[in-house]
């Protein structure tokens, strides 16, 4: 098809008659009254969808060589170019995969290095590519405020969200902004992605924000060409769906006619930017070339149909607008058109040969070196004053013996003092302070703007956090049960754990998902309210798992989350084991033991856990417990019985579960020569897979053996009990272990 749509340009605008000139309209004149669009901006813009048609066409090109790989190109959609130009440079913007002449159009508003050799750059997965560096094909650069993204449907909405949310909230705070203070977000998507569900909640979550008076400067961008992939949109659904919706503002505009296309995309713009509140512009397209590089449109759409949208296309549209008006004549187009051809050809042949990603070192170095930034992060040092001002008093360190939650409370206002920029959020979270009482007061003492209630959806939850981390705040969204973080993971995989890989660490995700879970709540809520799975987080590559138990870590943990997330850009989980929170004795009623008191702020050892460091309890020499959460009080009250027995414990809590602290296990288990794992996570995907494979990687030749809850839904009432681990389990399997 590239060959058959690149044909018709040719032979219809060869036979064009050349319009006549109108004196006196000079460059800057309107091209089509009563459309604000000036002549040069027209012709700015029809080089910028000349640019990204051939830049399709070369991606075809590269491919037939086995140089290129597969893409998604942006033919028909050229159109999104006015979008671009009725914007400006310093308004943060994350595209649809289909974006070509967007990206070129803001590239012209900005000196730099040259857009059609950065594209072809990532077609070819070219190391010198200035976004990704060759780990992806992605619309993005730093310096045009293009935010990139890899998703091919709407899980980027939610982050729109929330970068929009932010540019006011960052004002209100008095926090530095990477936007201006009067920016606009723009995000732009598809019509069969505004189906998808992430793309409903989003919407939904910037309208319910408009509908209570918060500033959102959302415009949304639906390029609606009419077919998903090989699914055709229901005519007039888009419109049907989103034109009449009460407080989102809706446009809509043919992207064949560029100049109707600019001026609603201005007043869609200059509407979002006056009034702080979402926008939709629903762009009317068509989509030439087929859904992507394998795919063969011919194998669902007739010829007839594919060949009647070759009149829409917007670079055939535009050329014939600068003939109509006279100000280029067909002959000059064709110039413009295969010199354009010729310049990309020669660019593509350039990159071609260019060197790729080599080694599992250069693919991985932003994990890597986040990790390694990550890994070395300490708590800065808060102002006295300030502290003592948003705390007050007593202050933590001076209130004696804390239980987790009230540690983890207590942390968490010390983060918001030491870090003007943090916000905590969640359901429940501000004026009932959480379901368990763990943010009670934080609103009270740090104010609504910084602490505060949202709507019931863990992927705005998420996507708020990920558009604040972006728009240099630190968020601590809390999402209110581990089950329900599974409802929205992909914000954390897709897009958080993402972002710093394929900007190759220009843009980052810093925040801390603070995740209230585990089991043992004595017959509470069933498996939505006791979960413990957990691998759907353990296998994402670079994020934190911190997983504290008792309240000098719950604490001393939550500083360095929020130190490492600041400092370099970490995407933290920081796991509550809901049981442990208002749990004061360890081994009998009223010994309250299982209290600590808080870290002193001044002194930053004990302040601070670095990630992946194990805590040793005791030092016996027959057997390693190796555990974490609610699994450290339990081995710790089974290691006291053992006793009895003369058999010698230590209790090692890993304390993070990604990384996971392997040193430090290596060490013990080799103290003793027999390690027990005890996880509270199932048997088959739980955290002791990962540690027994770790052992026997490092070449761990002591006896081996773990104990687990069950593969199984975790029950009402006591029915739990009979499927979770429990301290008699444990019991059994140590003492076996040590018998053999």
């Amino acid at each position: 098809m590239a060959e058959q749509i690149d044909d018709y340009f040719t032979s219809v605008v060869s036979g064009m008659v050349p319009g006549e000139s109108r004196p006196g309209v000079g460059p800057e004149d309107p091209i089509q009254p009563p459309s604000p669009l000036s002549v040069q901006g027209a012709l700015d813009l029809f080089d910028a969808q000349v640019g990204s048609r051939h830049l399709d066409l070369a991606a075809r090109w590269l491919r037939s060589r086995g140089q290129g790989f597969y893409t998604i190109g942006s033919s028909g959609h050229e159109s999104n170019a006015a979008v671009a130009a009725a914007l400006r440079p310093t308004d943060p913007a994350l595209l649809h995969y289909r974006s070509g002449g967007f990206f070129l159009a803001r590239a012209q508003q900005v000196d730099g290095s040259d857009p059609l050799r950065d594209i072809l750059l990532g077609l070819v997965a070219a190391t010198e590519e200035p976004i990704s560096g060759g780990r992806h094909k992605v619309f993005g650069r730093h310096d045009l405020n293009i935010i990139p993204q890899t998703s091919t449907i709407a899980s980027h909405l939610p982050r729109a969200v929330g970068v929009a949310f932010s540019i006011a909230r960052s004002e209100k705070l008095h926090v530095d902004s990477p936007w201006p203070a009067d920016a606009v977000a723009v995000c732009s998507f598809g019509d069969a992605s505004a189906n998808h569900s992430t793309a409903v909640g989003a919407i939904n979550t910037a309208v319910h924000a408009s509908y209570q008076g918060l500033p959102l400067p959302l415009l949304l961008v639906c390029e609606d060409n009419g077919i998903g992939i090989s699914t055709k949109t229901p005519k007039g659904w888009i419109a049907a769906n989103f034109g009449d919706r009460a407080g989102l503002e809706y446009f809509e505009a043919d992207g064949s006619d560029l100049p109707a296309a600019y001026a609603t995309a201005k007043h869609a713009a200059d509407w979002v930017r006056r009034h702080r509140k979402p926008a939709f512009l629903r762009l009317r397209t068509v989509r030439l070339m087929g859904h992507a590089g394998s795919d063969v449109e011919a194998a669902y759409r007739t010829s007839a149909e594919i060949a009647a949208d070759f009149d829409r296309d917007p670079v055939l549209c535009t050329a014939k607008l600068l003939v109509e008006r006279g100000h280029l004549s067909p002959t000059d187009i064709l110039d413009l058109y295969e010199t354009k051809r010729a310049e990309v050809l020669r660019l593509a042949e350039q990159v071609g040969e260019l060197p790729q990603l080599d080694s599992p070192a250069a693919v991985m170095r932003p994990i890597t070196d986040s990790a390694d930034q990550a890994a070395a992060a300490v708590p800065e040092h808060v102002d006295p004053d300030r502290r003592a001002q948003l705390v007050g008093s007593p202050l933590p360190e001076e209130e004696g013996p804390l239980t987790t939650g009230l540690a983890i409370n207590r942390a968490l206002l010390d983060v918001l003092a030491r870090y003007p920029e943090a916000l905590v959020f969640g359901e429940d979270v501000a004026r009932k302070g959480g379901v368990y009482g763990v943010t009670r007061g934080l609103m009270k003492k740090a104010g609504s703007a910084r602490v505060f209630d949202t709507l019931l959806d863990e992927q705005a939850i998420l996507g708020l956090a990920l558009g604040a981390g972006v728009s240099g705040l630190v968020p601590i969204p809390e999402i209110q049960y581990l089950a329900y973080l599974h409802n929205a993971a992909d914000q954390i995989r897709g897009e958080g754990a993402t972002l710093q890989f394929f900007s190759d660490r220009q843009y980052r995700n810093p925040m801390v998902v603070r995740v209230a879970g585990y089991g043992y709540q004595k017959g509470f809520g069933g498996h939505f309210h006791n979960d413990n799975a957990v691998a759907a987080l353990r296998d994402i590559p670079g994020i934190v798992v911190a997983s504290p138990a008792r309240p000098d870590d719950a604490a001393a943990m939550m500083h360095t989350c929020a130190a490492a997330a600041r400092t370099a850009g970490a995407l933290c989980v920081y796991l509550e084991p809901i049981a442990l929170y208002h749990t004061r004795d360890l081994y009998e009623d009223g010994d309250e033991q299982w209290l600590a008191p808080y870290p002193d702020p001044a002194k930053r050892t004990e302040n601070h856990v670095p990630i992946g460091s194990a805590r040793t309890y005791g030092d016996g020499t027959d057997l390693t417990i190796v555990t974490f959460g609610n699994g450290v009080r339990m081995s710790l009250r089974v290691a006291r019985r053992l006793e009895q027995a003369h058999i010698a414990a230590r209790v090692v809590d890993m304390r993070w579960l990604a990384p996971l602290p392997v040193h430090d296990i290596v060490r013990e288990a080799n103290a003793t020569g027999r390690v027990l794992v005890v996880d509270e996570t199932r048997q088959s995907g739980g955290v002791s897979e990962g540690v027994v494979a770790a052992l026997v990687d490092d070449g761990f030749t002591g006896a081996l053996a773990r104990v687990t809850s069950d593969d199984s839904f975790i029950p009402l009432g006591d029915a739990a009990l009979e499927v979770l681990l429990s301290e008699e389990t444990i019991e059994a399997a140590a003492v076996k272990l040590v018998s053999r």
